[in-house]
């Protein structure tokens, strides 16, 4: 029951997701690229969006405040709000995410967690009125849980907006199906320059194959590429 994956992002011409570094270009500017990727964004019609953790850390921000008394706590999953009209999901293996409020955006917020998270920190997220996925295997199952947001929120078409980590995650274990990426005319070219996907030394190749479904040249001189993805051969 795994939801539809989309991978959406906007990158320069040399792959870098940071448009704060991005060169200048007289096509257009850094705002009106940020605001045609959140356009398409929209225009995808996803019932949920995915970002690593240090991306929700920058949304959430807020601190820890696990509760005076810790009483029972629902494993392996709650879920303070089945009906949302779209969800905000972010893998926290580490249990490092807190929340002072139950969305992002108007987005239902939902965590996914590792096996060893204290209940303390469920409790947190409970009172808060966060929802929440413990993985039942040390490393966070992805695939199990995108099968239980499928099941259990009636997920079907779900954007992964990493992070170059968990971008490359979801592609070398399968799980992504488009690629939808915007390319701005800009360079970033920093030595350290981070790509819009990653995985670690040995890479994705191999693991998955692209092939070009659509070329679209829009306003302020991006072009919008989308991709089927496949496993590799």
């Amino acid at each position: 029951m795994k939801p539809h994956i989309i991978c959406h992002m906007l990158a320069s011409l040399d792959g870098s997701l940071h448009p704060s570094r991005y060169s200048e270009s007289p096509d257009g500017s850094r705002a009106e690229w940020s605001g045609l990727y959140e356009q398409i964004h929209d225009d995808l019609e996803g019932d949920a969006w995915i970002v690593g953790r240090v991306t929700m850390a920058e949304m959430s921000k807020a601190a820890a405040h696990p509760p005076a008394h810790v009483g029972k706590v629902e494993r392996p999953h709650h879920f303070a709000q089945r009906d949302a009209g779209s969800y905000a999901v972010a893998p926290d293996a580490s249990a490092k995410l807190h929340f002072s409020k139950p969305d992002i955006g108007g987005d239902h917020v939902v965590v996914l967690l590792g096996q060893d998270v204290e209940d303390s920190h469920l409790a947190e997220l409970a009172a808060d009125g966060v929802s929440y996925i413990v993985s039942q295997t040390s490393d966070i199952d992805l695939a199990a849980m995108l099968d239980v947001l499928a099941r259990e929120l009636g997920i079907r078409r779900l954007l992964l907006e990493g992070g170059a980590g968990i971008n490359g995650s979801f592609l070398a274990a399968g799980l992504v199906d488009e690629l939808s990426l915007l390319i701005a005319p800009a360079l970033d070219a920093r030595a350290a320059n981070q790509g819009f996907v990653e995985f670690g030394e040995a890479g994705l190749a191999g693991k998955v194959r692209l092939s070009l479904t659509d070329c679209k040249s829009l306003a302020h001189g991006v072009i919008h590429l989308r991709y089927a993805v496949s496993p590799g051969a």
